[in-house]
């Protein structure tokens, strides 16, 4: 229950609506309970007109008796209303509250989830932070909104209803609430069953989401593997074991409202045969038999509710504590000093090693190398020799298990995080592109006071530098042409070139490519380079690859081995020194022969 205190925050910025919403409830209480009584007061009026009309004690006319009924009806009628009016406005303030509350949280959640480190989504599933944002996050709006406002009016009601109802017979007051405890704990037991199978329902329709989208993220594959009919079985599997968990579902919740109407009709039997006891004795009426009744039936939903707002609240909880414990994290890569600042594009790494602090890889090794402005340098290796690790390092994505890296001769810790990543472009091996136009992914660099013109102009000269122009020009829309989910209507050089364009477009002071010219053929790659020349005249380039014709122009070029740099130079002396860079070079030279 201590995580629930998050939420007190909340409670007091809407303290206005909580407010509202309890005075509300107030009201429809008072409300209800005035009702009854009117109903009951008037039965009883009603009932000793016609036994003294019939005794002959008053002489009351058809007119006198129908207008007494009347004036009741309407007045019973008109608190109806007016309770129905207070219990709108009692939903519009707690529930709306509880949206607020809801809208606040996710934005929170969120606003964490950038602030965390690449580390942070490392360690992290995706479908488990998704989970936190959404389901946790409506689970906690439940005990915001229904489980107080139902609270509160359980509260109104029972100590309203229970007063006037001893006030009006005590022995009839006492058998008659004897079942609704019996009634609370039942539905208790059986709101938590309906809770447990309806978490396996969710699961299995999670699994089942999951299942589906990575048959449609992977339909190519799957496909040119013929797999279309296994795969149709395994969904058939996996949608029939939700049909089961669904099925038990519906059968516990189907067990809910008898037990309820069980219960509910317990109490009114003792209404009757108590009641009717306590009428022949002469210690009650008629009209307090039917405002009994009424009491039983205006309990019966909020004590039933009392055992399903428990499980809310418990579910609350642990969802809240699940939130908190995301809410409670600090970024590992903490910005030394927020001012603003220009760079130049110097870079240095001072005898960098670095571990994964998760898998406990090491994947640098005492690395030192210096690139000053209007420099390129090139780092070439096998896969897994620590090439991407340095991108992430310059990036400040993780953080130098041991060793220096400056940035214009100042440590890469006490240079604000965000003017350095505003100041680099990065081209990632692994290239993301989101679900919008080509034009919006490339302009996704730019900054928001770029005006419209000056956009499409910079987006335009992007992707010609990148030289995709000519090939986004044959689509049908152009740059408006919708991207499909990860770029899935694009081939792979067309990916990369665009991630290379929106780099560009940033018109930045470093440039990394990590890898991103393996799609595309020489002659586009040439091309490329040349124009990357150009642009990144009086800036720093960093190419990484494993194909020496993406780096053999390179200034200076390092050859990483087990994160350790074994050769350096640049493309002659490389040649010359007939170590292993020399080999790769002959090696892939003989492989472009064959083909």
């Amino acid at each position: 229950m201590k995580a629930l205190k998050h939420l007190n925050k909340y409670f007091l910025k809407y303290k206005r609506h909580l407010i509202l919403g309890l005075f509300f409830v107030i009201g429809q209480t008072v409300l209800a309970i005035y009702s009854v009584q009117i109903l009951g007061h008037s039965l009883d009026s009603v009932i000793t007109m016609m036994k003294d009309l019939e005794s002959g004690v008053a002489n009351y006319g058809q007119s006198e008796i129908r207008k007494k009924v009347f004036t009741f009806l309407v007045l019973i009628i008109s608190v109806a209303l007016a309770r129905g009016l207070v219990m709108f406005m009692m939903r519009q303030t707690i529930i709306v509250m509880s949206r607020l509350v809801e809208f606040d949280l996710k934005n929170e959640i969120y606003n964490q989830y950038q602030r965390l480190s690449l580390a942070f989504y490392r360690r992290n599933n995706t479908g488990d932070l998704m989970n936190r944002i959404s389901e946790d996050v409506g689970r906690v709006r439940m005990y915001v909104g229904p489980a107080i406002m139902y609270t509160s009016t359980l509260a109104g009601l029972l100590v309203g209803v229970t007063f006037i109802m001893f006030t009006i017979n005590t022995k009839m007051a006492f058998y008659v609430l004897a079942p609704l405890p019996l009634l609370s704990i039942s539905i208790y037991y059986v709101s938590d069953l309906m809770n447990k199978k309806s978490e396996e329902v969710q699961r299995q329709q999670s699994r089942l989401s999951t299942f589906v989208q990575e048959t449609f993220s992977g339909i190519r594959i799957l496909k040119s593997f013929v797999k279309e009919n296994s795969v149709s079985d395994e969904f058939s599997k996996e949608s029939e074991l939700y049909l089961k968990k669904n099925m038990s579902l519906v059968k516990v919740n189907a067990f809910f409202f008898p037990l309820m109407l069980l219960l509910v009709g317990i109490s009114t039997l003792l209404v009757v045969y108590i009641g009717g006891q306590e009428v022949i004795a002469g210690r009650a009426t008629f009209g307090n038999i039917a405002q009994f009744i009424i009491y039983v039936n205006m309990l019966t939903w909020p004590v039933a509710m009392l055992g399903w707002v428990t499980s809310i609240i418990q579910r609350a909880a642990a969802s809240q504590e699940r939130i908190n414990e995301f809410l409670h994290l600090e970024p590992e890569i903490i910005s030394g000093n927020n001012e603003p600042i220009e760079i130049s594009g110097k870079i240095e790494f001072r005898n960098v090693s670095f571990v994964y602090p998760d898998s406990g890889i090491k994947a640098l090794e005492d690395v030192s190398f210096t690139v000053t402005p209007g420099k390129s340098l090139a780092i070439l290796g096998k896969t897994g020799s620590g090439k991407s690790t340095i991108a992430n390092l310059l990036l400040r994505m993780y953080d130098t298990t041991s060793g220096n890296i400056l940035v214009d001769d100042t440590d890469i810790k006490n240079v604000s995080l965000t003017s350095l990543r505003k100041q680099t472009g990065y081209v990632p091996q692994d290239v993301f592109l989101f679900s919008d136009s080509i034009g919006n992914n490339i302009a996704f660099g730019l900054t928001d006071q770029v005006d419209s013109k000056a956009k499409t102009e910079l987006i335009y000269t992007a992707a010609k530098q990148a030289v995709i122009y000519d090939n986004i020009d044959e689509f049908p829309k152009k740059f408006e042409t919708m991207i499909g989910e990860r770029g899935i209507t694009l081939s792979g050089g067309q990916k990369q070139r665009l991630s290379i364009a929106r780099a560009i477009i940033k018109q930045p002071k470093i440039l990394i490519f990590d890898d991103s010219l393996s799609a595309v053929d020489t002659g586009t790659e040439r091309k490329i380079l040349d124009n990357l020349e150009l642009i990144m005249k009086g800036k720093t380039s960093l190419i990484i690859s494993h194909r020496i014709s993406s780096v053999k122009h390179a200034n200076e070029i390092i050859f990483l081995d087990g994160g350790r740099i074994i050769e350096r130079g640049n493309h002659i002396s490389l040649m010359e020194n007939d170590g292993e860079y020399a080999h790769l070079f002959d090696k892939q030279m003989l492989e472009e022969e064959h083909i």
